[in-house]
């Protein structure tokens, strides 16, 4: 019912910088959180950037300050520019959606992730 697919991914040298974006399609009334996620040791995802649908947003502590998220809310899109990369940021970025569909069934749902890799 609800497609979600990541693009801007890709090779960047360390300081460099690359935008990601998570388009949302399909049978969608409503989108409340967008976020953004990276594994973690343990087989678990972490919460790199979160932005709600009163546009608050959330980062991990080592993104603070070199990444920012904001959404389209018309386009259904949500985006992390990412700054002043380090190759402790390569990773599959992986975008999650959540929200409600036209016949008001909540919906939560990931993207195949894109992966960015940085290195000199």
């Amino acid at each position: 019912q609800v497609q979600v697919v990541e693009s801007g991914g890709g090779l960047v040298q360390p300081g460099g910088s690359l935008r990601l974006s998570c388009l949302a399609s399909g049978k969608i009334f409503s989108i409340n959180a967008m976020g953004w996620y990276r594994p973690v040791p343990g087989n678990q995802r972490e919460l790199v950037a979160a932005i709600t649908s009163g546009r608050f947003t959330d980062y991990t502590d080592s993104v603070k300050g070199r990444f920012t998220i904001s959404r389209d809310n018309a386009k259904n899109t949500v985006y992390l520019q990412m700054n002043s990369l380090k190759p402790d940021d390569t990773a599959v970025y992986y975008c999650n959606i959540q929200g409600t569909t036209w016949d008001l069934r909540e919906f939560n749902y990931w993207g195949q992730g894109t992966q960015v890799t940085v290195s000199s």
